[in-house]
């Protein structure tokens, strides 16, 4: 026995043996009270005896038949864990066809030739020992139908018949257990394992069932390849038929087990302690349930209670003792035994009789805090003899406490269900009895509550970036609180990547790993509250692995793929790209793009490519890596499919014909030895077609061609193994010339004193030798009319686009004289001028005015009076012409007013602003041409279209003038007399749109 202690110690690491202390023990603790004893206790020795020796016969059996080897351990003190194994210590190998059973024996359903071996070991595993015994080992022949063959035949003659059966499949037969039912029993609360093993040839398939009911939920477990039937934590409602059946393709067998549950006893109300003063009366209660119903017996301090000392106020029914007028000789201990077949129970219950005042254990004046809103326990643990009644009081001069707001335990506890701030104060608990009183008083204090008032929320970002998650606290000021951040509910990484801030906690450049839950948790020493939200990490997928190629045809092919990890955004669509390794090495394509939702894809090829193919993932956040190329695939030759485009026929010169066409690309040749056969005849001539093939090129010229004819005009491509489909034709023309003559009938009509219309007759269309362009005319002022000619003529030309036969000559100064001729346009350039035709304008309004002016008398005296004044406005325009300067349409219109003529509106053909040919600035567009320069509608029918445009203007395909008016200068000799003063700004043609 240990010193102060009820513990017994057999020790025998100094000698003896172990079954010397075999036998059931129990404990015994009295005093003057009573006697309490213990369950008993059973001591056994543990054994791990030695296989009994045998002699093994070898095991021949023939291919398909069922065997079992038997292991049949040695019985063992626990019992051996038994496991099969080779010489090498390895484990044999188990399946549907190999198991071993709960009894330890190695079950074969069928043998098969590769189970032959001569090491099948069993092995029993004592693990109180810690020792492991071997069986001898156990020697297995299949014998294969092969070798009976050759058994037979060598005892045989020639004239005898012989020749084992084939292996001949055979119905499901049960090894064990035995015949078509059995029974089983087994306690509550254990573990029941149903077994069953077929032999048979296909190896059956095991399927359990429960007559009558279904298998438990959750509790049923199949093991042994469906061989074994395991259910935890039985109850007598497990009780029932089991049936097992196997099953192959020749048939069924099926073997019933019934289930019986049994019980050890197990409490429904074990006895309890009791304090009880002198006179009180009380009951001990001992009720057990069991299978088979436990009997109840009572003993009193170890004693059965029918010979134990007489208690008048002690009477026995059953399993209850009932106590009347209890006296204190009457304390003593009372043990309940509830025992069947399975087991017993064993409980002690005290019964202290005694007579004791009120005492309260609680400690005075004990501090309890809580949270408002929240329940508050103020203790009041007493002991007492009557048992004391307890009341509680709030305040020094409070009231008792009553009412629903208020739980009252049995322990003294006094419980504030919802407690609130002003709940706080001081609380007497009073505990009395007839024997006295006593009292004590505790303190509640009530804290606001903590709260996160910004939580912190959902994040998504990329990797490499930075994030931070907010968890501001609101709390009580008399609490000090702690803020611990969590990531999937363990500790932050040890990463200086973390930074917790006061409010917050900041993870700098984010990685993969990052992603996860975060969770802030703030604690007081009275409350905790916490919030987390989800980081999700995202990046760009990561690429495609695993390309296959398959179904490969001549001009098609499936490419499937893996998908790499998305990275937390879906991936919305593959990119297929693709590598001619033949003609583009290095260079990838885009082949197609398909769903992200797609991992295979039917590709189109093209004859004689090298394909090597690769895939790039899509998401929100951008493109992956490119995958890995798939292996090459070469598609064979083939001629080819399509012909060069954009076929044109040009002349660069008078007498050939240059034909240029946009060359196959590498893929599209569909073969080697790529060339083109150039095709081309005369149109509207009854000719032949002239071929040629030349190398992969884009240009072939012919020579010799006439002038400016219509050609047809073909390009066929071909490779080694044949021509393109026919390719269509086009129409090209041989080079073109000068026109060869001017146009004819030339007539000029002046309509106003700055407008005149210009006619002429077409030239014939063989004469162009080229392509139409349209016509030229080119004008210049000879003389003025009223006063000395300039030394230098600007001679201006006017472009009408397309087969034109007039046109509007505008900006003209009055009473001035014109030349003109017309010139025919084509391609190469300008035919010859047509005759010079002149014409004159007549007066303006301003030049009237200053005729009539000049023949009054008063004329020379104002014109003296105003010299000064002359000579500072020459001086002023010599600058300003030396300078370059622009000037203005409407100074020079100023000069010579037409009163008659009313403005243009812009859509009417209102003309643009003048550019100076020498300096060839335009002016901004859209000025309005002054009032005695523009045309009155009714004065002519002519629309914009009639005007012709400088050199550098443009028309609209029916050759309508929409581009800017330049004049273009030349410097010749002026008819008649020359002047050599310079030109003056008004002089300047004015510029129209």
């Amino acid at each position: 026995m240990k010193p102060n202690s009820g513990t017994l110690v057999i020790n025998i690491m100094n000698g003896g043996k172990a079954e010397a202390y075999e036998g059931v023990y129990q404990c015994t603790a009295r005093n003057e009270r009573g006697a309490a004893i213990s369950n008993n206790i059973v001591i056994r020795p543990s054994r791990s005896p030695l296989w009994t020796k045998e002699k093994l016969e070898p095991n021949q059996v023939r291919e398909g038949d069922s065997l079992v080897l038997h292991c049949r351990p040695p019985v063992g003190l626990p019992p051996p864990i038994i496991f099969w194994m080779d010489n090498a210590f390895q484990r044999l190998p188990q399946s549907e066809r190999v198991s071993q059973g709960l009894n330890g024996d190695l079950y074969f359903s069928n043998v098969q030739p590769e189970d032959t071996r001569e090491d099948y070991i069993c092995y029993a595993r004592f693990n109180h020992t810690q020792t492991i015994q071997q069986k001898q080992p156990i020697s297995v022949k299949v014998l294969s139908m092969d070798s009976l063959n050759d058994t037979i035949a060598a005892n045989l003659s020639d004239t005898d018949i012989y020749g084992a059966k084939p292996v001949t499949e055979r119905q499901p037969v049960l090894l064990t257990p035995t015949g078509s039912t059995s029974t089983k029993v087994e306690l509550r609360g254990n573990v029941l394992l149903l077994e069953c093993i077929a032999a048979g040839l296909p190896t059956p398939v095991i399927r359990w069932i429960k007559e009558g009911g279904e298998l438990p939920a959750n509790r049923t477990f199949f093991e042994n390849f469906k061989k074994t039937l395991k259910i935890i934590d039985v109850s007598e409602a497990d009780s029932g038929n089991y049936k097992c059946i196997a099953r192959n393709i020749l048939g069924s067998v099926h073997h019933v087990i019934s289930v019986t549950v049994k019980a050890a006893p197990y409490w429904i109300t074990a006895p309890k302690n009791l304090v009880l003063s002198p006179g009180e009366d009380g009951t001990l209660i001992c009720r057990a349930n069991g299978n088979p119903k436990p009997n109840i017996s009572w003993l009193a301090n170890g004693v059965p209670i029918a010979i134990a000392p007489e208690d008048p106020s002690r009477k026995v029914d059953g399993d209850t003792i009932i106590f009347s007028h209890v006296q204190e000789r009457s304390s003593a201990v009372y043990q309940c035994n509830a025992s069947n077949e399975y087991g017993y129970l064993l409980a002690n219950a005290f019964v202290n009789v005694l007579a004791e005042p009120p005492r309260i254990l609680t400690p005075p004046n004990k501090l309890y805090q809580v949270i408002a809103d929240s329940p508050a326990l103020l203790h009041c643990a007493y002991f007492g003899s009557p048992k004391p009644e307890i009341e509680w009081f709030k305040g020094v001069k409070g009231s008792i406490l009553r009412g629903n707001e208020y739980v009252f335990h049995d322990n003294g506890t006094l419980e504030i269900p919802v407690a609130q701030k002003d709940s706080s104060g001081t609380y007497t608990c009073v505990a009395r009895n007839e024997l006295g009183k006593t009292q004590n008083e505790v303190q509640l204090e009530v804290k606001d509550p903590t709260m996160i008032i910004k939580q912190p929320e959902y994040k998504v970002i990329q990797r490499y970036g930075q994030v931070s998650f907010e968890c501001i606290i609101k709390h009580d000021s008399t609490l000090l609180p702690t803020v611990i951040w969590l990531k999937d509910n363990d500790e932050l990484p040890d990463d200086e990547r973390f930074l917790i801030g006061k409010d917050n906690l900041t993870i700098m450049n984010v990685t993969d790993k990052d992603d996860g839950t975060y969770t802030c948790i703030v604690n007081t020493t009275l409350d905790s509250v916490s919030a987390s939200a989800v980081l999700t990490v995202v990046a760009r997928p990561n690429p495609p692995f695993d390309l296959e190629l398959t179904g490969q045809l001549e001009r098609s092919i499936e490419l499937s793929w893996i998908p790499g990890d998305e990275n937390n955004s879906p991936i919305t669509n593959f990119v297929i790209e693709y590598e001619d390794g033949l003609h583009e090495p290095g260079v990838w394509h885009y082949q197609t793009e398909v769903p992200g939702t797609q991992t295979t894809v039917q590709l189109k090829l093209s004859p004689y490519v090298n394909y090597s193919f690769r895939v790039i993932a899509v998401n929100e956040i951008g493109r992956s890596q490119p995958s890995e190329p798939s292996e090459q695939y070469l598609t064979k030759s083939a001629n080819p499919d399509e012909n060069p485009s954009n076929v044109q026929g040009i002349g660069s010169e008078p007498d050939n014909l240059v034909i240029t066409w946009e060359s196959l690309k590498g893929f599209q040749s569909n073969g080697p030895g790529l060339q083109y056969k150039v095709s081309w005849r005369q149109k509207d001539v009854d000719d032949e077609w002239t071929s040629v093939i030349v190398a992969n090129v884009s240009k072939y010229i012919v020579s010799g061609t006439p002038t400016f004819v219509p050609y047809e005009i073909k390009v066929q491509a071909l490779n080694d193994l044949g021509y393109a489909p026919e390719p269509s034709e086009v129409i090209g023309h041989s080079g073109e010339d000068l026109p060869m003559v001017a146009p004819g009938n030339v007539q000029v009509h002046v309509i106003n004193s700055t407008l005149a219309k210009v006619h002429w007759d077409p030239v014939p269309v063989k004469t162009v030798r080229g392509h139409l362009q349209g016509y030229k005319v080119y004008y210049w002022k000879v003389q003025s009319l009223s006063r000395r000619s300039r030394r230098h003529v600007e001679k201006k030309i006017l472009t009408f686009r397309g087969n034109k036969t007039f046109g509007m000559l505008p900006g003209l100064e009055p009473y001035s004289s014109y030349k003109l001729n017309v010139r025919v346009v084509n391609g190469k350039g300008e035919g010859p001028a047509s005759p010079d035709k002149v014409f004159k304008t007549p007066e303006g309004a301003m030049a009237s005015r200053q005729v009539d002016i000049a023949t009054q008398g008063w004329f020379i005296g104002l014109m003296c009076a105003v010299a000064l004044l002359i000579l500072i406005l020459l001086i002023v325009c010599f600058i300003r012409r030396n300078k370059g300067g622009k000037y203005p349409v409407k100074e020079k219109e100023d000069a010579h007013a037409d009163p008659e003529i009313q403005p243009m509106k812009e859509d009417d053909g209102t003309f643009g602003e003048y550019s100076d040919a020498e300096d060839h600035k335009p002016l901004k567009k859209g000025s309005r041409t002054p009032s005695d320069r523009t045309v009155k509608k009714e004065d002519s029918d002519d629309s914009l279209v009639d005007y012709g445009e400088g050199v550098n203007g443009q028309f609209n395909e029916d050759g309508s003038f929409i581009g800017q008016y330049s004049g273009k200068k030349e410097k010749e000799p002026a008819e008649g007399n020359e002047s050599s003063e310079a030109p003056s700004p008004v002089n300047a043609m004015n510029s129209f749109v």
